[in-house]
């Protein structure tokens, strides 16, 4: 009998290491990601120009006295269909919003923004993906509001909704 259940304890083991981690990924201590950058100058970078009539985007755009958002997005991202709508409601209530894609081309962007709308005042083409690594982004899409002297004051992870809408014009009020 006693050896039937040593031969038990290794399944049963097993089982109780396995709920255990999927329990702690269920519910995990903390949802939010930090930000290393809030509080901090916004890093480095240039994302050249790739859509008629717009600018590119790069760091000296954030600089000039103006808060602004900071869309870090791709044209092959679902959410970032998702969040185009958000976006547009931001850009009419008066927020400056700069894109930058990432691993993207030119073609493939202007179907997207063709197809979902272009809220953005510039958008810059980030194809290596540099500047979303200077930025310290962990995938699209991500928001940042940088105040006008160039400094992240906050980092949106994920798709904008229509919950944030008023929590970020806030903020761009804020630095004002």
């Amino acid at each position: 009998m006693k050896g039937k259940l040593i031969l038990w304890l290794p399944l049963v083991l097993m089982l109780a290491l396995f709920l255990a981690f999927w329990r702690g990924l269920q519910q995990p201590d903390d949802h939010v990601i930090a930000s290393q950058l809030v509080g901090k100058p916004l890093p480095e970078f240039n994302a050249i120009a790739v859509m008629p009539g717009q600018l590119g985007a790069a760091t000296f755009d954030f600089k000039d006295g103006k808060p602004r958002l900071l869309n870090i997005f791709a044209s092959w991202c679902v959410p970032c269909v998702q969040e185009v709508p958000m976006l547009e409601r931001l850009k009419a209530n008066g927020a400056e919003i700069v894109g930058v894609a990432v691993h993207d081309n030119g073609p493939d962007l202007a179907t997207f923004l063709a197809e979902n709308g272009n809220p953005y005042n510039k958008i810059g083409l980030d194809q290596q993906g540099r500047a979303q690594i200077a930025l310290g982004s962990a995938g699209v899409p991500e928001t940042f509001v940088v105040d006008g002297k160039g400094n992240v004051i906050y980092q949106h992870v994920g798709v904008v909704t229509e919950a944030d809408i008023p929590k970020l014009m806030g903020m761009l009020g804020a630095t004002r």
